[in-house]
């Protein structure tokens, strides 16, 4: 066997390891089963429109009637040209769903470690601790498989940083290039951002670390190095990133022009979300626990605690059958903290963090002090809202760029479930070397047991005086049921606790029998592992399992045609409608994967649309259903669904006789709550500042306009008036991308009625057209092959320079 293969052979069965672990966890995709995702099944609908159109021609579409009215596809899986970053991904996520995502944690880690010098078992060790971490898994659970997605690549991206700062400019280069290429595909930019804050902080410490040691033109030529990889690997995802930075202005992470809420009330205006539901979602400071003891605040919003539980035993007490209390036992109400939903804890494992507490005492230099500062910053803006930490997070929204486009700052605690792995496995590096004395590691072992041992049997002895174990959601619970919730959630605090403690003295344990030499390294690394895959995927099989999966026909099609849908189905004109049935509220993109939905389920709408919304469409204001064409409503009647027929729909397209023009957005809406908008309309545009605040059109009984034609993003209509006219077209006005056209002469067209487009239509017969078509995907597209040319010819060039220098070398 060469030098090489011996070299390169450890490395191979360990990604096979991965392959086999990641099928392993989830096997039924073995069978040809799929996950069940509720936000992918919100995503099938959303998306299901242009896949039908690409199906059918071909062609990709970045414009979808089917939801909200009308909106990009920016962000709902558009394919654009020369995306082979893209190309590159797949290939790399070669397993079943969620399977990919998992082996992509792992591979994603193990580099990282790789890339710090660690052996490949121990590198192997901590890929298995970070990619079964809990919270990554609950996720893919849940269907965030953007953001599994794009944490994945987060150690690479580390790893690539880490390489150049070794002096490793070739290889360091490369990889930086290409594992942020694949962050940025992975599209949740949120992850991305957050990546940032720990780059930062990274490159913070190895500024301190050169200044120190005196090479500062090393630390900057590195930043040089990295800032033009990080240069072309944003070209490389050029298409979408600027498409995404134009759409985000117009979307609900852009600046509204509205100053008033709703039902009048003055409306703080910011350029991004509102502070409160940015900080929704936020850490409380005994969850902080919830890292070290897995339901140490109940667990998630529903656990199943059987008919062993006191809440099960009450159930029968208060008159419920066996079978009625044991399936409420099964979703029994035990998280006690503060955030709205909480599926699972964000458990990161007591065995790795006794690992951590280990590290704190046997690591020093740069790569600690990194690793804490990552992980005490993550955990600071984790708290949000909550006190005494709530002024960083309002620091952070106030003053920091782009903060405050995102929302669930507990989202964060991702990068301290990187760090905390990363440094309890060098605990272990440095364990078994031969850098500290024997004492030193026998003392710091006694620290961390002291420690983390301690810390569980404070909480079993004084849990009730530190305690309730109630939550604001018990309001209204009968007293003798909120008694056996309390015995419960108590139950699985002193059990979890306990558990945790019996990990802590199993690791010190083996510790301990190291440093007397009675076990051997390997055995350390093997013994290790097998606590650690214990220790998270025993909690892990509790949220996501096998009963998480369905047949691949239920995920690849989840919503099934009823009565309405069938009823409506048969007019195959162009129209919006309006499930108001508890089906459609419950599945809230449900009507968009059979019709044009006044309604969907996405993250950043369009900023005006969402506002109409709040104003006017669910107050169910006739008007402005009318002018947006919704010709069927959903309604349901004593649980029959049925489609209701809007004759009052205004059409695709109307002539009006008068436009007015409004001093502001503020006006524009209210407008809308009596506007007659069959006849009149209403604008801000300021291109008609030049004209009377009121303009009249003639409208006689022959004017008409008519839609010949339509697909997701070309719109064609025939009018014909005796008369100069203003039209007003029922589709979503969208100034990137959409274009007018009379007769084939491109013509300007506005906005009217808040969201709606308007143009004026010369007297005579005429040909108007829409058609989509966004410079910026075309210019998007030249910049990224323009950049995977030149990684190509810097990858050849690379592998030719490394092959020359070995060929020195020997």
């Amino acid at each position: 066997m060469s030098f090489s293969l011996k070299r390169i052979l450890p490395h191979v069965l360990v990604l096979i390891g991965f392959v086999v672990l990641s099928l392993a966890y989830f096997s039924p995709v073995l069978q040809g089963k799929k996950i069940f995702q509720s936000d992918i099944m919100h995503y099938i609908g959303m998306a299901q429109q242009q896949k039908d159109f690409a199906k059918a021609t071909g062609e990709e579409t970045y414009w979808t009637n089917s939801a909200f009215g009308g909106m990009p596809t920016y962000q709902l899986g558009a394919q654009y040209p020369h995306n082979y970053i893209k190309k590159l991904d797949l290939v790399l996520r070669f397993l079943p769903r969620p399977a990919d995502y998992l082996f992509l944690y792992f591979i994603g880690f193990y580099i990282l470690l790789l890339s710090l010098k660690v052996d490949y078992k121990l590198s192997a060790l901590g890929a298995l601790a970070f990619g079964f971490s809990t919270y990554l898994i609950i996720i893919l659970g849940v269907g965030h498989n953007a953001k599994a997605h794009a944490i994945a690549y987060m150690p690479m991206v580390l790893a690539g940083i880490i390489l150049t700062f070794r002096k490793k400019y070739v290889l360091g280069f490369l990889l930086t290039t290409v594992a942020l290429g694949l962050e940025i595909v992975a599209n949740h930019f949120q992850m991305t951002y957050y990546l940032l804050f720990l780059v930062i902080i990274l490159g913070i410490v190895y500024l301190i670390d050169a200044y120190h040691k005196q090479v500062l033109p090393h630390f900057f030529k590195s930043i040089g190095l990295l800032s033009v990889a990080a240069l072309l690997a944003v070209g490389l995802n050029a298409t979408n990133l600027m498409a995404t930075q134009q759409y985000a202005k117009e979307s609900t992470r852009g600046k509204s022009e509205l100053t008033i809420n709703p039902d009048g009330s003055k409306k703080e205006v910011t350029s991004g979300l509102d502070k409160d539901y940015i900080t929704e979602y936020s850490y409380g400071l005994a969850e902080t626990f919830n890292l070290f003891i897995p339901r140490f605040m109940g667990g998630g919003n529903t656990e199943d605690i059987g008919k062993d539980s006191e809440t099960y035993k009450t159930y029968v007490t208060m008159g419920a059958s066996p079978i009625e209390a044991l399936e409420l036992s099964k979703n029994a109400p035990m998280y006690w903290g503060n955030q709205p939903i909480v599926e699972a804890p964000a458990y990161v494992g007591a065995v790795i963090l006794f690992l951590f507490v280990l590290g704190l005492f046997l690591v020093k230099g740069r790569l600690k002090w990194w690793l804490v500062a990552g992980t005490i910053f993550s955990l600071l803006l984790s708290y949000g809202k909550t006190e005494p930490f709530s002024f960083i997070t309002n620091f952070f929204i106030d003053y920091v760029p782009l903060y405050d486009k995102f929302r669930a700052v507990t989202s964060i605690q991702v990068l301290l479930e990187l760090c905390i792995p990363v440094l309890g496995i060098f605990a272990l590096v440095r364990l078994l070397n031969d850098f500290e004395k024997e004492e030193q590691k026998l003392k710091a072992l006694k620290y961390t047991v002291v420690i983390t041992g301690g810390l569980c049997i404070v909480f079993l002895l004084f849990k009730s005086v530190f305690f309730d174990f109630i939550s604001f959601r018990d309001q209204g619970i009968p007293d003798m049921l909120l008694d056996a919730l309390i015995e419960d959630r108590k139950s699985l605090f002193n059990a979890d606790t306990i558990r945790s403690l019996v990990l802590v003295l199993l690791s010190a344990g083996i510790i301990y029998y190291f440093l007397k030499k009675k076990l051997s390294e390997s055995m350390v690394v093997v013994v290790f592992a097998v606590l650690i895959l214990f220790d998270l995927v025993s909690i892990n099989r509790n949220y996501v399992n096998n009963d998480n999966f369905v047949s691949a026909i239920k995920v690849d099609r989840p919503y099934q045609a009823n009565t309405a849908d069938k009823e409506i189905l048969k007019d195959k004109g162009h129209y919006r409608v309006l499930d108001m049935s508890t089906q459609g509220q419950r599945q809230p993109a449900r009507a968009a994967y059979f019709h044009n939905s006044l309604f969907g389920y996405h993250a950043a709408k369009l900023g005006r649309y969402n506002e109409l919304m709040e104003f006017h469409i669910y107050n169910n204001n006739m008007n402005v259903l009318n002018m947006l064409n919704t010709k069927y409503i959903i309604a349901e009647d004593q649980g029959q669904i049925f489609p209701y027929d809007n004759p009052d729909a205004n059409g695709n397209a109307w002539f009006v006789s008068e436009l007015e023009e409004l001093p502001s957005a503020n006006e524009e809406i209210k407008a809308l709550d009596s506007l007659d908008t069959k006849h009149r309309a209403v604008t801000t545009m300021p291109e008609f500042s030049s004209h009377p605040e009121v303009l009249k059109f003639k409208v006689d009984s022959t004017a008409s306009i008519n839609l010949k034609e339509f697909k997701p993003n070309y719109f064609k209509y025939e009018s014909n008036n005796t008369n100069d006219g203003f039209a007003v077209f029922s589709e979503i006005y969208y100034k990137y991308g959409w274009n007018a056209y009379i007769d084939g002469e491109l013509k300007p067209h506005i906005r009217v009625n808040y969201v709606l487009r308007g143009m004026e239509v010369p007297a005579g017969k005429h040909t108007i057209e829409f058609k989509f078509e966004p410079q910026v995907v075309e210019t998007g597209s030249k910049i990224a092959l323009a950049s995977s040319a030149v990684l190509g010819f810097l990858l050849l060039l690379g592998i030719f320079f490394q092959f020359k220098k070995k060929k020195e070398v020997v």
